[in-house]
């Protein structure tokens, strides 16, 4: 007997559809987001350490107290925030089960959550699931600003939560100082809950600044934080993030993490907790992202392709209306096809399928590997 779908419309993930489709072409996957190289080789000797030093039971429900403390320390060095590690962090599954989980502790049926789109696939669905309203204001292209006469517009009594994702994913912007300005304005005497999804916080680049709920007070105690250890040490397949919240919301936070996951794989926190401690393996990744970054764009104005701008992550947009009206969608499967590059069509952000004719790469690869996927993609 199959059961009443609480997802009708959902099917299978994009990034899904394409990496499997570049499996099976034998293309160079430049769709979804992570690197082709390994992670440091002493990080992997440190869980092997772990490991044989008996850290295999589980962990604390909210996570190996050192590596709280780690964070804490973290966070205040970069944003000047105080985090108490017994209350206030928990370690996640990742970030995606983060941001599930925090949309679960805090929304009811019928509240409203605004959300600009594109927006990374995982925010609507934890939304319907809990019985909550979507509602998505759209950007466009080139520059992905938000229009925050539109989000004042979207406010309503019912709002309960605004998401924010900085710096962006697929679009690679980042909020600027006039964003917080403007978002400071709107939730200010409203019971307004914000997830801040900041899991490509350290790839901000041309020296620009991170603009973390946790920098601004009156944000930061309204604030979900979610951060991402698979981003930062390259090893997306550890499945390993965190949280940070106040300690009221991070206390209902935690009745949903216990009963979802409990507790996340110990001997990669242990060793996560020593690979922290020298602070140059995450200061120094803006540095080595932003040299991948313009090494691809100078191949890719070679292309037909029309850059977008890239403020932070480790995605490049390109939009083609100049030389083909295909739709991204299918212009996405011809390049795999006959090309031999996967990409990401970015109409498939967008919850109306809204087609600004744009693909999104992922440069999170080998010098070797960028300049294979040029090299093809000069060719059309």
């Amino acid at each position: 007997m199959i059961p009443v779908s609480k997802l009708p419309q959902t099917g299978t993930t994009i990034f899904t559809v394409m990496s499997a489709l570049s499996s099976e072409v034998g293309a160079i996957n430049l769709s979804q987001g992570f690197p082709d190289y390994n992670c440091d080789p002493e990080l992997i000797n440190m869980v092997t350490r772990a490991m044989q030093g008996g850290f295999n039971q589980y962990a604390p429900m909210a996570g190996w107290l050192p590596l709280r403390e780690a964070i804490a320390q973290k966070t205040e060095k970069l944003y000047g925030a105080k985090y108490h590690p017994d209350t206030e962090i928990t370690i996640t599954a990742g970030g995606t089960q983060a941001i599930f989980t925090a949309i679960c502790a805090s929304i009811h049926p019928n509240d409203e959550v605004i959300v600009f789109e594109p927006a990374y696939d995982c925010y609507a669905p934890a939304i319907k699931l809990m019985g909550g309203t979507v509602k998505s204001l759209e950007l466009e292209p080139p520059n992905y600003r938000i229009a925050w006469d539109m989000v004042k517009r979207l406010i309503s009594n019912r709002t309960r939560m605004i998401i924010l994702n900085s710096p962006h994913n697929p679009t690679a912007t980042v909020l600027t100082t006039e964003d917080i300005d403007e978002l400071s304005a709107i939730v200010k005497n409203r019971d307004i809950l914000i997830l801040s999804d900041e899991v490509y916080e350290h790839l901000i680049y041309d020296g620009a600044t991170h603009h973390s709920m946790a920098r601004y007070p009156e944000l930061q105690q309204r604030s979900f934080i979610v951060a991402s250890f698979g981003k930062l040490l390259h090893a997306t397949g550890w499945k390993l993030g965190y949280c940070l919240a106040p300690a009221a919301m991070m206390n209902e936070f935690r009745k949903i993490h216990q009963y979802n996951v409990f507790s996340v794989n110990t001997p990669m926190q242990v060793a996560v907790t020593e690979y922290l401690k020298e602070e140059d393996h995450y200061l120094s990744l803006a540095s080595f992202f932003q040299q991948k970054r313009d090494a691809f764009r100078a191949g890719l104005a070679q292309t037909k392709f029309t850059l977008l701008p890239c403020a932070g992550s480790y995605f490049q947009s390109v939009r083609y209306q100049g030389f083909d009206n295909m739709k991204d969608t299918d212009l996405a499967i011809k390049i795999t096809k006959d090309y031999g590059v996967a990409s990401i069509p970015v109409s498939a952000f967008y919850s109306k399928g809204t087609d600004h004719h744009v693909l999104r790469f992922c440069f999170a690869k080998k010098q070797e590997t960028l300049d294979k996927a040029v090299e093809r993609l000069m060719k059309l």
